[in-house]
């Protein structure tokens, strides 16, 4: 089974002060705040040492879709990032970190963790922040392994097409109720919809918030409880698991998830609902912003 990824804000504090700490990080760590064009937030106040990337340093519209693999390494590599750095990531809500965090694992990173609670966590301990850019952040000149190192983390529409039809193969919708039975697209470029065959995710709530997978702090639920609402839905580790949302957010927090459980064989399609819908339901809607 892999280790939590998910940190506590006195867990980080104890790291930035170098203090004895359990699973701490094998080599070099950096931090980076993750955000949707939220880079002025970050400025305004941010977890002291944090670098801020954006996910559309990683994605690419209209789709969203992850970007191409020599694009990826260079951004990757900019931020001074190494398949052997410890990742530390945290937002302000929704799943943009996840989102980063699945990329990162689909690259090569091997160790990726998430700020439980994320930003709100860290300032309900209490704790320290630090305004204006990041000084510290220095480009890296080798990424370490080829991008992507883990390309079966990650899949397209037609590898996620030729997947759906094995009988071992379950697609998992993280998606709401809602959403998933084709009553409310979730987003106002979606045509309403669900992929066909598909198992839901237990995944009540919205696009922003997955309720069923959290306490009423935002922190995340204990990985079994979790898996016990899978379970209902006939979705176990036994299985080849693709989990996949509107574009891939909700979907890697699954990943996470899984992944915390030691389930060996799980993916993300990474278009979604929204490149499927597009290409096998005529759905032209132009989407203005990421979801």
């Amino acid at each position: 089974m892999q280790h939590s990824p998910w940190v506590t804000a006195h867990w980080l504090a104890a790291l930035q002060q170098n203090r004895p700490l359990s699973a701490a990080p094998a080599g070099e760590w950096r931090l980076v705040e993750v955000g949707f064009n939220a880079k002025e937030s970050w400025r305004a106040g941010h977890i002291p040492g944090a670098d801020y990337m954006d996910t559309g340093e990683v994605e690419s519209p209209p789709l969203w879709n992850v970007i191409s693999p020599q694009p990826l390494r260079h951004t990757l590599l900019k931020h001074g990032l190494r398949a052997d750095t410890t990742v530390i990531l945290y937002g302000r809500g929704n799943y943009a970190p996840e989102r980063l965090g699945q990329i990162l694992l689909y690259a090569g990173v091997k160790d990726v963790r998430l700020l439980d609670g994320g930003w709100q966590s860290w300032l309900r301990a209490g704790m320290a922040q630090e305004k204006g850019n990041a000084s510290s952040v220095v480009a890296a000149k080798n990424f370490g392994t080829p991008v992507p190192a883990q390309a079966d983390f990650l899949l397209d529409i037609e590898q996620t097409s030729q997947m759906r039809a094995l009988p071992e193969t379950v697609l998992v919708s993280i998606r709401s109720w809602l959403e998933y039975n084709g009553i409310a697209s979730g987003y106002d470029y979606l045509t309403p919809g669900d992929i066909p065959g598909a198992r839901w995710g237990m995944a009540e709530g919205d696009s922003q918030y997955i309720a069923n997978f959290h306490h009423p702090d935002g922190t995340v639920r204990a990985p079994a409880e979790i898996a016990a609402l899978w379970h209902q839905q006939q979705i176990s580790g036994d299985q080849r698991i693709i989990f996949y949302c509107g574009t891939g957010w909700r979907a890697s927090f699954a990943f996470f998830i899984a992944r915390s459980l030691g389930w060996p064989n799980i993916a993300v399609y990474d278009g979604g609902w929204l490149e499927w819908s597009q290409h096998f339901c005529g759905n032209t809607n132009d989407p203005a912003e990421n979801p």
